[in-house]
């Protein structure tokens, strides 16, 4: 769920300006799921660019506080997210942790890095949100860890249904700074794309899946 649609306009221009997101209708990527695909998202580039990051920090940060007050923790999902999850936490001045895919095979076999005590109340920062999965998989080893997930913030999602029913079915509240929606809103306004390309991208979007070019 997208907040605040200048806010999500915003992010997608500079996300586009900075090619985080490359929009190719007419040379799709192909995902590591195997899916075709005329978007191509890797918000990492971001921190590489100051005024960028900075836009995304203040404004992740100013949704954690509206929608949470003053959580305990700032959790960043690794690793897309440890970059943009430290900065959100030194801008609110909270702890911060990160959480691994899997607990590491070797030493003390951590998923969970950082200092965490039970009951703490903790928000999620993702890069990115697809079908769901990975980011419920750290939101699952947060809640093994017996802390309150307070909901998640996101800089981007694709809008897949599959992912509103899987953060639904594990009862966890998602808000995103923007949106597939309003990227492509963005994108034809400032011509960053051709008129004839916009249909070719909603339709994508309608079933990824089974979308050919």
């Amino acid at each position: 769920m997208v907040l605040d649609k200048d806010t999500a306009k915003k992010t997608a221009e500079l996300l586009l300006q900075i090619n985080a997101i490359k929009l190719e209708p007419e040379n799709p990527f192909t995902w590591a799921s195997g899916w075709k695909s005329p978007i191509y998202c890797d918000n990492r580039i971001m921190l590489s660019y100051p005024e960028v990051r900075n836009f995304v920090r203040e404004a992740m940060a100013k949704q954690v506080e509206k929608l949470y007050g003053k959580p305990d923790v700032i959790a960043g999902v690794a690793t897309g997210a440890i970059g943009i999850g430290i900065l959100v936490a030194e801008a609110l001045g909270l702890p911060f942790v990160y959480v691994r895919p899997e607990p590491k095979s070797h030493g003390r076999q951590n998923q969970i890095e950082g200092y965490l005590e039970s009951g703490q109340n903790v928000v999620v920062i993702e890069d990115l949100i697809s079908t769901g999965k990975s980011s419920l998989n750290a939101v699952k080893a947060l809640k093994e860890q017996q802390v309150n997930v307070m909901g998640m913030i996101a800089i981007f999602t694709y809008g897949f249904s599959v992912a509103t029913s899987n953060f639904e079915g594990e009862n966890i509240s998602l808000h995103t700074l923007s949106d597939y929606n309003h990227l492509i809103e963005q994108a034809s306004e400032t011509n960053y794309i051709k008129e004839s390309h916009q249909q070719t991208l909603l339709e994508w979007k309608t079933n990824p899946q089974q979308w050919k070019q």
